[in-house]
């Protein structure tokens, strides 16, 4: 019960910090904390003179919140934003501005909206935080530290200039904005407030324009070296019979509509001319590779850190897996369990990189999911690339299992030796060269000597 208490006090202390922060300049945050000083050393009027001091603050601040509902301003904006952007790389994007009312604009400031990425209960009360975020033992009991550090890993900040040039009637200005994204998932921005300050430059007052808009942020990827994957080419009779083809056993079936990624040399060219639209003609091929990237998402709450490494060094198999002369299934278990396909006509990579910035941790299933979707298609696999969460009974039987089938298989085991109950690779099994233990803040390290 505490901590639940705990939680929403927290929640409504950060709400309105913000607020106070947008709210008022430097200047009127003085002001407020001076106020707040001198009323408490006036309580006793007889002993001290202080409550003069409080009295004159408090009427510059409320001259000043007088203003406010007199301000007015008919603005039209445009955000162009890209398609996505990656973590910890600066996302720049621009913002349109026209005054579409009749009087000069001056001292505006434009300030982005965007919607608060709270941690949850459970996430707040099981993560683990950095010693150096929380220092003291007051600090990890109070909780405010530990909310401050869960929220700068999930808010990402805006970089730019504020304050726009002046917009007389009909007027446009364009200004440049960096998003510095810090997690992956979507950015929404639920519009943008035009602040001003009052004449005594302590609060701002708004006008607020819906613009509602998002970008998706995708995983952080690593550079990987050159990789041979494991297997080879198999046997697909009519398993793939839209896949676009370049090999060995092609026998014509008929003509379809072109899609993105068809090679030029498969246009049909007499139907192209007759219906005015690209037309293929598609081939059954027999024999191609198709690898299994296979993500483990069943983790405990405290083990978020090793879950978004995990997401990550997935993402960089994707982004480093030629799909051109083959085909990858990303598979892993969500609130089902998934199998997409990228490579050859079925799909193009960014659908993966999409579908991994979007994935959440399993928790209401066992491990026997993710292991029965993969052994249920071994015989189509050329190989199998698995990214797992830890390395106990469960996944080494797993992997095993599939190594008895004849599937070649790398293994790559993301662990964080901070965290209790995380097993990890023992000494002896380090030797197997299909076998490789990732330490969470050493991926980079790790993934370099695949």
């Amino acid at each position: 019960m505490f901590i639940r208490v705990l939680y929403q006090g927290l929640a409504v202390t950060h709400t309105a910090s913000t607020w106070l922060r947008r709210r008022f300049t430097g200047a009127g945050l003085l002001v407020v904390t001076g106020l707040g000083v001198s009323a408490v050393m006036g309580v006793d009027t007889d002993l001290t003179m202080a409550y003069q001091v409080f009295t004159l603050l408090l009427s510059l601040l409320l001259v000043s919140l007088a203003s406010c509902p007199f301000f007015r301003a008919s603005l039209a904006v445009r955000r162009a934003l890209p398609r996505f952007g990656s973590v910890g790389q600066p996302l720049p994007y621009r913002l349109r501005v026209r005054n579409t009312g009749a009087r000069t604009l001056r001292g505006l400031e434009l300030l982005e909206d965007i919607q608060e990425a709270r941690p949850s209960l459970e996430e707040f009360v099981v993560t683990p935080v950095p010693r150096a975020a929380v220092p003291n033992w007051f600090d990890r009991h109070l909780g405010y530290r530990r909310w401050r550090w869960l929220m700068t890993q999930r808010e990402p900040r805006v970089r730019g200039e504020p304050t726009l040039p002046v917009l007389p009637p009909n007027g446009e200005a364009e200004i440049q904005r960096e998003l510095l994204p810090v997690c992956r998932g979507h950015v929404r921005f639920a519009g943008v407030t035009a602040a001003r300050p009052d004449p005594l430059g302590l609060v701002r007052s708004f006008v607020r324009i819906p613009l509602p808009q998002s970008v998706l942020i995708l995983p952080k990827r690593y550079l990987l070296p050159a990789l041979q994957l494991p297997g080879s080419r198999t046997y697909h009779y009519g398993r793939v019979t839209m896949a676009s083809s370049v090999g060995d056993s092609e026998e014509f079936v008929a003509l379809r509509d072109y899609r993105p990624g068809d090679p030029l040399r498969r246009i049909h060219w007499k139907s192209f001319a007759r219906v005015g639209k690209p037309v293929v003609k598609e081939f059954q091929e027999e024999f191609f590779v198709r690898h299994a990237l296979v993500l483990d998402t069943f983790l405990r709450p405290e083990h978020g850190n090793v879950f978004e490494e995990a997401i990550s060094v997935a993402a960089s198999f994707v982004c480093t897996v030629q799909t051109q002369e083959s085909l990858l299934d990303l598979m892993f278990v969500g609130p089902k369990a998934y199998c997409l396909t990228a490579g050859r006509g079925q799909g193009q990579t960014d659908h993966l990189l999409e579908t991994l910035a979007s994935i959440q941790a399993c928790r209401d299933k066992p491990f026997h999911t993710l292991s029965r979707l993969v052994t249920e298609r071994h015989a189509s696999l050329s190989g199998c690339i698995c990214v797992l969460l830890s390395w106990e009974a469960d996944r080494r039987e797993f992997v095993d299992r599939l190594r008895r089938l004849g599937v070649p298989t790398l293994v790559c085991v993301v662990t964080d030796p901070a965290l209790p109950r995380n097993p990890t690779v023992h000494p002896g099994e380090e030797r197997h060269p299909w076998l490789h233990c990732l330490e969470a803040g050493k991926i980079a390290e790790g993934l370099a000597q695949l």
